[in-house]
């Protein structure tokens, strides 16, 4: 934040462009609590796994509710897309009491429960922290496009999902001849956006003056990603009800997991050679927020249509416009089939264009209204039956007129 204020009031251009075409949230710490205890460790004294859960003993990450499994149930039913959405998938309802619990325990060999995993049922529950709502709440009310939460004890990007989908539940498909930089592991479900995700994650690790660097091994282990520093989240820790699942599966959020150095707890003298290492990465991502398309859906009267649905072709997740009609939808460069779709109106299709270099190609849309509303407001007057056709020169009966004049 000191850096974006004092490059803005110094004229940097690029500063002052990033700044002014983009609302930029800052969340300083999602676990104060935990930030606090190990502070007091310090370096010398701390572990990795100091200050990772809140006093009350959450691991906040991974408090969100777990829409992935939710919405692979969904799939193995064929519920999907018709009673099932694949976006912006809803809260469940028991989620949003006051005294919820979540079953804890990894997407790994278990089964669902109540959309949630646990690896041996029964289960102790977890309640849903109070910071957990607060960061819900916000991503509900602010009309987030690009994330990124910061974390350290590790040097590499983590990608949705991170959700592992059993061997059972996932769907038969044609084999394919493995990925030149993943292993051919049945448990990785990829997202429809694996290969933007891939995009965002590599344009965070090559900006970065070590990340990539990993001849010697990971931090702690071996390196899992195959010297790029990406990693899909399911095959390095697999969990489930992650807050990046649960942002891609319930807004048009994309979000990623970004650990920013092996040492947890830098010493104060280190922090300055930490900064350097990240700074770029930190504005080569920001700046990916203008990569793709964006533009406003109105009706003919040029006002906004707010939750209309934007649909890309070939990539099976959809998102929805904000309250002003406008939306934003990152994507790599090329040719897309783009069509906008709302209640009420019939749909629109063009061709967008995404290019290489920086700045999101403006593709508007101008709704017009549709005669289904109508059409099925009349029909449900009738009762849902057939409408008799009134034959040209044949005089109507009294019942016949009065039934017309009831539908108009």
């Amino acid at each position: 934040m000191q850096f974006l204020c004092k490059e803005y009031q110094d004229g940097n251009p690029r500063v002052r462009s990033l700044v002014t075409e983009t609302r930029i949230h800052l969340l300083p710490s999602l676990n104060p609590d935990g930030y606090e205890l190990a502070r007091e460790a310090g370096s010398e004294l701390g572990n990795w796994a100091l200050g990772h859960w809140t006093e009350e003993g959450y691991d906040l990450f991974e408090n969100f509710p777990d829409l992935a499994s939710a919405l692979w149930a969904a799939e193995e039913r064929r519920l999907v897309p018709h009673k099932f959405p694949n976006y912006h998938i809803p809260i469940p309802e028991h989620y949003l009491t006051e005294d919820a619990t979540v079953s804890h325990g990894m997407g790994h060999g278990g089964r669902a429960v109540m959309g949630r995993w646990c690896l041996m049922p029964p289960c102790p529950p977890w309640q849903v922290a109070v910071e957990t709502r607060a960061v819900m709440a916000w991503m509900d009310k602010n009309p987030f496009v690009l994330g990124a939460n910061l974390q350290g004890g590790e040097k590499l990007v983590s990608y949705p999902f991170d959700t592992a989908r059993p061997v059972s539940e996932t769907p038969a498909a044609a084999p394919h001849p493995p990925d030149d930089y993943e292993d051919d592991n049945p448990e990785l479900q990829e997202t429809p956006d694996h290969a933007i995700f891939r995009w965002l994650a590599i344009s965070y690790a090559s900006a970065h003056l070590t990340m990539t660097e990993t001849f010697r091994g990971g931090c702690h282990t071996q390196d899992m990603t195959n010297a790029m520093g990406i990693v899909q989240g399911a095959k390095w820790h697999p969990r489930a009800g992650s807050m990046n699942d649960f942002s891609y599966l319930h807004t048009n959020c994309l979000e990623l997991s970004i650990y920013l150095g092996c040492d947890k707890f830098p010493h104060e003298n280190e922090l300055q050679q930490e900064w350097e290492n990240n700074k770029e990465s930190l504005l080569t991502f920001m700046e990916q927020v203008h990569r793709g398309i964006k533009g406003l859906v109105t009706d003919q009267q040029g006002e906004p249509i707010a939750n209309a649905t934007i649909v890309v072709g070939g990539i099976n997740h959809n998102i929805k416009t904000a309250s002003g009609g406008d939306y934003w939808r990152i994507l790599n460069p090329g040719e897309y089939r783009v069509s906008a779709r709302a209640e009420g109106y019939n749909p629109s299709v063009k061709t967008c264009s995404v290019f290489y270099d920086i700045g999101a190609t403006q593709c508007n849309f101008v709704l017009s209204r549709s005669n289904w509303k109508r059409i099925r407001e009349i029909m449900a007057m009738n009762g849902n039956r057939p409408i008799r056709r009134i034959v040209p020169g044949r005089p109507m009966t009294p019942r016949e007129r009065m039934r017309l004049r009831m539908r108009l």
